[in-house]
């Protein structure tokens, strides 16, 4: 996988999730006809698109792992959680057992974090 592109409704707002929350640096983007970041996520990136969304963002399962989400991996799940209370970011551990959280960015996207 080279990466997978969310849609945000504000590049700015999205980036203080991503970047300042998580730590993901920006990568290089090209000139598009819309707003938007690219980050680095190991050898692959996310791209935030500042698109309209056709999809709802609101009533989404509460339990992200009953949704459409992307999973990454993290390399100590503890610290993941103490930065998510620092920063009043809902989160839900995973239901089968597994050492994993799962959260959603601003836009309602649902993110799912493994301990490696």
């Amino acid at each position: 996988m080279h990466h997978v592109s969310l849609l945000v409704a504000d590049t700015g707002k999205a980036l203080e999730f991503y970047s300042d929350l998580l730590g993901l640096q920006e990568a290089e983007r090209p000139q598009l006809s819309f707003p938007g970041a690219w980050l680095q996520l190991g050898d692959q990136q996310i791209h935030l698109l500042e698109l309209e969304n056709p999809d709802p963002v609101d009533d989404r399962p509460e339990h992200g792992g009953r949704d459409r989400h992307l999973a990454v991996t993290v390399k100590d799940l503890e610290a993941v959680t103490a930065v998510m209370e620092e920063a009043g970011i809902n989160y839900t551990l995973s239901r089968s057992g597994r050492a994993a959280l799962f959260c959603r960015d601003p836009d309602g996207n649902a993110l799912e974090m493994i301990e490696a």
